[in-house]
């Protein structure tokens, strides 16, 4: 770990070099790429020479705990012991700040919600699901666009795409893939018995052009006319468009918008955020990232939360945290839930990284 540090020091410092020379400055991007990495690595910098300050100071106080002065004794042990503290603090701090970042930890992201089983009821806890989460994007600062969805006749959906833009989206929220059960009686309940029913939610970091090539012959888009609840037509002119991703067979329809060019756009934003995501996929295969399984992204098919209503309990079922307060929680207020996965992955990934301390 202190040769990581070391070399990490090297690395700024020639940085900081490079970002002074004429050559780097006339290059726009070259500039902006040193910067960037430069900013990344002066918080790890600053803590180690204030790790290598309080080591310094140690030494010089167990050197005077050596000279066996009895006045100095006690003072110097409770300097010691102060020191120490602070060495631990920085110590954590700094395997912290080592930890190899989530790629796509500054993206943005398509969040889809599905009904799963449970029929209307299903797809009225696919709406609450998104309620939830506009409720918590708006407490965040986040912006919400949607995507496309399909609503049923009772107002629930069967299937709602949106993306979330802002400071940290993907940070926070790439915990929420999998499957949400939810334990209550339905509205459409009338002897009052309690159901269970579930909604899949899938969390993709968004792509940009960059980031996936597509090649426009291996896409087929077809046009056709949008249709509202229980599948009427709602335009007279053909404005939904469906694109089908040839090699892979992931098919994208949007008819949210009015325009063909409108809908078109957003189709290929959902499109390259599920080509990234099977990309990703086929790199954890390869790679077997444990990190990832457990936590991170989370599985789809993974059960990872039950709402039960009549408990009024939320739990999440990969950390074991039940919580008593699913009112606020349905209306965005989501801080606790998501600190506690936060907190979790991080001790797994100073395990994995440094072992057990």
């Amino acid at each position: 770990m202190i040769d990581r540090l070391e070399k990490t020091v090297e690395r700024y410092n020639e940085l900081s070099r490079l970002l002074s020379d004429s050559s780097v400055i006339s290059n726009p991007d070259l500039f902006k790429r040193y910067s960037i990495e430069y900013k990344e690595l002066e918080p790890i910098v600053n803590l180690y020479l204030n790790y290598k300050r309080v080591e310094s100071e140690i030494k010089d106080v167990l050197d005077l705990l050596n000279t066996g002065d009895p006045e100095l004794q006690e003072l110097s042990e409770a300097e010691l012991e102060h020191l120490e503290q602070e060495k631990e603090r920085i110590l954590k701090e700094l395997k912290i700040l080592l930890i190899p970042k989530d790629p796509y930890e500054g993206k943005n992201i398509i969040m889809e919600i599905r009904a799963g089983v449970g029929g209307e009821e299903a797809a009225l806890f696919a709406k609450d699901l998104y309620k939830m989460y506009l409720g918590y994007a708006d407490k965040m600062g986040f912006k919400v666009e949607v995507l496309d969805s399909h609503e049923t006749d009772l107002g629930g959906f069967k299937e709602i795409i949106f993306s979330i833009s802002g400071k940290d989206v993907y940070k926070h929220l790439k915990y929420e893939s999998g499957v949400h059960r939810v334990q209550r009686v339905p509205e459409t309940e009338a002897s009052g018995r309690i159901h269970t029913s579930t909604a899949t939610v899938a969390v993709l970091p968004e792509a940009e052009e960059v980031d996936v090539q597509i090649n426009p012959d291996d896409l087929r888009i077809d046009v056709f006319h949008a249709s509202g609840h229980g599948g009427q037509n709602v335009q007279k002119v053909a404005t939904a468009i469906r694109i089908i991703h040839k090699p892979t067979g992931i098919m994208v329809t949007c008819q949210d918008e009015r325009s063909q060019l409108q809908n078109k756009i957003k189709a290929m934003r959902i499109l390259r955020a599920r080509l990234l995501d099977i990309y990703e996929q086929q790199k954890e295969q390869e790679i077997i990232s444990a990190r990832r399984a457990q936590i991170g992204r989370g599985n789809r098919n993974e059960r990872i939360r039950t709402y039960n209503f009549p408990q009024g309990r939320v739990t999440d079922h990969r950390i074991n945290l039940s919580l008593y307060n699913l009112p606020e929680i349905m209306e965005g207020n989501l801080d606790e839930l998501i600190n506690a996965l936060m907190e979790n992955e991080r001790a797994q990934l100073l395990e994995e990284y440094f072992g057990k301390s």
